[in-house]
């Protein structure tokens, strides 16, 4: 037995039993006024269905393009996890390195080595999420762990907000820079 368009939408959730028998009810009208002049009128119903699925597959549009946005998001994040994994540098030392995490002094313990490379550029600072107990506000705490430069560009690419902390190169001197000719000494600490 062949089923009714009416009971398809009902079934794909494109109307509901109101708007079903609000539709019925014009296009009875619609025929009926058709007899009477006999001259075929615009079939509303069908005008108003095709409105429903229009609206209804730009809804789900959108819904899939959010969606896929999310899934992109969980990929980055799960990329920048494992190549921060495989990469990490072992923090091996007593002295103190600071850095600025978001406007925040922050300090890690290093080996002079460590220092060294961090202030050359061949090794960088990023932060790693760390999963924490519900109490924590967002549930989430940031580690600051050491990685390979090349890797630190490879994050970078993906987000830069999780790189804290590269040597800048100092290429470029002014010529009217009064302080030109004394140069930041690598081994500052402050």
């Amino acid at each position: 037995m062949p089923v009714s368009l009416q009971d398809q939408l009902k079934k794909s959730g494109l109307i509901d039993d109101k708007k079903a028998k609000q539709l019925k009810r014009a296009k009875n009208k619609q025929e009926k006024l058709a007899r009477k002049t006999k001259n075929p009128g615009v079939d509303q119903a069908k005008l108003e269905l095709d409105r429903l699925k229009s609206e209804k597959i730009a809804k789900d549009k959108q819904l899939n393009l959010e969606k896929n946005k999310q899934a992109e998001k969980r990929a980055l994040a799960a990329q920048i996890k494992q190549l921060i994994e495989m990469n990490i540098v072992a923090k091996d030392g007593d002295q103190k390195f600071s850095f600025t995490d978001t406007k925040v002094i922050k300090h890690i313990y290093v080996s002079q080595t460590q220092i060294d490379q961090l202030s050359r550029g061949t090794l960088a600072i990023v932060r790693q999420k760390v999963k924490q107990a519900a109490s924590h506000k967002d549930g989430q705490k940031h580690n600051h762990v050491l990685v390979p430069m090349g890797v630190a560009q490879k994050i970078e690419q993906r987000d830069e907000s999780v790189v804290v902390f590269k040597a800048q190169e100092n290429t470029a001197i002014e010529e009217d820079d009064p302080y030109a000719a004394f140069q930041i000494p690598d081994d500052l600490t402050w």
